[in-house]
């Protein structure tokens, strides 16, 4: 289960990221609100992931999945290049998690 909390927070975590681009410097209520929001639940959740998974392994497979879901919404909802290095280059970095994941020891249910 604490694979599952880490996911979710590394998917909240592409949310605070994005949201701080449509807060415009904390300049607007909603988008501020939820960007905060998304940041404590990230947090949270990381922090439950921890409590089984070494700190190192959880850390870097959260901003793995935060980098690639930003790069990827960013792609999406800003225009961002597409260009083919990139794309392998993220390609890399899900290599990277997925091999992590392969790696680390079961850690005990939550």
């Amino acid at each position: 289960m604490a694979w599952v909390y880490l996911f979710i927070a590394g998917l909240f975590e592409c949310g605070w990221a994005i949201g701080l681009k449509y807060t415009v410097g904390f300049t607007k209520p909603v988008p501020s609100f939820l960007t905060i929001a998304a940041m404590v639940i990230s947090f949270w959740l990381l922090s439950i992931a921890m409590k089984t998974i070494p700190v190192s392994t959880a850390y870097v497979v959260w901003t793995g999945i935060g980098a690639v879901g930003v790069a990827i919404l960013g792609m999406i909802l800003l225009d961002e290049s597409r260009d083919i290095m990139r794309i392998l280059f993220l390609l890399m970095i899900v290599a990277g998690i997925v091999g992590l994941k392969l790696v680390s020891p079961s850690p005990a249910a939550t």
